[in-house]
């Protein structure tokens, strides 16, 4: 998974039909857990633009989205943000996720 600035995330959303946005800290033990779960789930999903990124470097980004905690998954579709998951239970409740059409 690739770290995006807010900016490529954007830039995704706007080009890309469906995006997923993984938001974490380092420091949070569930976002290390979570983040080898979304490791997993890109590799299955290939065609699904991914990117990553620290939270404590896009605190704007957190307001805007009235992001709640983390981990956080920002799913768009359309250009919109459909769903915002923070419990990543598994793998394939990941990918049932991620491949609902909203």
């Amino acid at each position: 998974m690739k770290e995006w600035t807010r900016r490529q995330w954007e830039k995704e959303v706007a080009e890309k039909e469906k995006t997923a946005f993984y938001l974490y800290t380092p420091m949070c033990g569930t976002c290390q857990v979570a983040s080898r779960m979304m490791e997993v789930t890109e590799q299955v999903m290939t065609d699904l633009p991914i990117g990553k990124a620290n939270l404590n470097y896009m605190e704007q980004l957190a307001f805007d989205y009235e992001i709640e905690s983390v981990p956080c998954l920002i799913i768009t579709q359309g250009g919109e943000v459909k769903e915002k998951i923070y419990a990543f239970q598994s793998v394939p409740h990941l990918f049932d996720v991620l491949s609902k059409n909203y």
